[in-house]
C-alpha cells in the first residue's frame, strides 16, 4: 500500500527562495475533505493529478497516499464540483542532502502562510535541517490543505 511519509514545518524566512531550483504554481480542490479520506484534484504547472489519501497515524507523519496523472480537461472540469474553497499556492523545490524541501507559499485567503514538507523514506529518517527552517507543524491538522480550504489561514492567525 503507497504510503505518505512526510514532516511540517514553518518557515523562519524567505532565504529558501535563493536556493530553490524549481518554482510551480498549484491550484487543488477538494472532492472530499473527510478526514479519514480526502480525494483532491490538483493543477501542478500543466498537469492535472487526482489523490486519494487516508488518515494520518498517531504520530501524523505517516498516511495512505493514491495519486494518478489525469487530463488538465479532467481537473478543470472536477474542480467545478469541488467543496467550496481552492488552494492556490507557489511551490518551490529545494534540495538538501538526498532530500527535497517542498516549500509552498499560499495565496488568497491563505496569504501569509508558507509551510515546508519533507517526504522520508521512513519516519526515522535524519535530514540537514536548514537554518529558514522554523517550527515543526507535523500532525497539526490546521496546517492540512484541506483544512486550509475550510478555514483559511487569514481568518485564524492573531496580529
Amino acid at each position: 500500500m503507497p504510503q505518505e511519509i512526510e514532516r511540517k514545518f514553518l518557515l523562519k524566512s524567505d532565504d529558501y527562495k535563493e536556493e530553490a531550483y524549481n518554482k510551480t504554481h498549484i491550484t487543488q480542490g477538494y472532492l472530499s475533505s473527510n478526514a479519514e479520506r480526502t480525494v483532491r484534484v490538483r493543477l501542478k504547472g500543466s498537469q492535472g493529478f487526482i489523490t486519494i489519501k487516508g488518515s494520518a497515524n498517531d504520530s501524523g507523519i505517516s498516511r495512505y497516499e493514491w495519486e494518478k496523472e489525469i487530463s488538465v480537461t479532467d481537473v478543470t472540469e472536477l474542480l467545478q464540483i469541488c467543496e467550496p474553497g481552492v488552494i492556490d499556492k507557489t511551490r518551490y523545490e529545494v534540495k538538501i542532502g538526498k532530500f527535497t524541501f517542498e516549500i509552498d507559499e499560499f495565496h488568497g485567503e491563505n496569504q501569509g502562510l508558507v509551510v515546508a514538507e519533507i517526504e522520508l523514506s521512513n519516519e526515522n529518517d535524519t535530514f540537514d535541517k536548514p537554518i529558514w527552517l522554523g517550527e515543526e507543524v507535523t500532525g497539526d491538522v490546521r496546517y492540512y490543505n484541506s483544512m486550509l480550504m475550510k478555514n483559511p489561514y487569514l481568518k485564524w492567525i492573531k496580529y
